[in-house]
């Protein structure tokens, strides 16, 4: 079975692909042929993801599936959230994105946080599901370790010792939020396909 997951992101592709059963193919927006970047304007991360499949599934016919996640921190009424990569500006620099949240942390005693992630995934008969992964977890006082990506130096997942940018990829990817939606995801397919 082949899907497009509707990403330019290869880290993203990776990680994804390495949890799927070898019987399911990923296909990339660069392997069927689609090089534009995909708009995300919508106010929700749900909007996101469903926007970005459903582009995909009518412009290029193919089963898909979008993700958008979101680093939402309480103290911060849940910012960055769904502008978490255009968080200090249209370049979707990282280093200036965690910069700026910690930047707003400062003084503040709550560091709690969460992770979110939303799939859409759309079939073969353009039928759509939605499937949620949440990480709770804190920000740091200062960006830590070189794995990773994204916020991943910053936030330390509820019951560990270390930053997701510490940990090694297969550590991560069993408890990740984007591993929790995928888990999700796997499970609805290999049941229904």
């Amino acid at each position: 079975m082949q899907i497009c997951f509707a990403t330019s992101n290869p880290n993203k592709v990776r990680e994804i692909q390495a949890m799927l059963p070898d019987y399911i193919r990923l296909l990339s927006l660069k392997d069927i042929g689609c090089l534009e970047e995909l708009a995300e304007d919508q106010s929700t991360l749900e909007g996101n993801s469903h926007q970005k499949a459903n582009y995909v599934f009518h412009n290029y016919h193919v089963p898909c599936f979008a993700d958008d996640t979101g680093l939402e921190v309480f103290a911060l009424d849940g910012a960055p959230g769904v502008i978490s990569a255009r968080y200090a500006g249209e370049q979707r620099d990282i280093g200036a994105n965690m910069e700026l949240l910690l930047s707003k942390l400062q003084g503040k005693e709550d560091r709690k946080a969460q992770f979110r992630t939303v799939i859409t995934f759309i079939n073969e008969d353009g039928k759509t599901r939605q499937f949620e992964g949440v990480v709770k977890g804190a920000i740091t006082n200062n960006p830590q370790g070189g794995q990773g990506f994204g916020y991943d130096p910053i936030f330390i997942p509820k019951g560990y010792q270390q930053t997701f940018a510490q940990m090694a990829a297969d550590e991560k990817n069993k408890i990740s939020h984007r591993a929790i939606a995928t888990q999700k995801l796997v499970k609805y397919l290999t049941k229904h396909f």
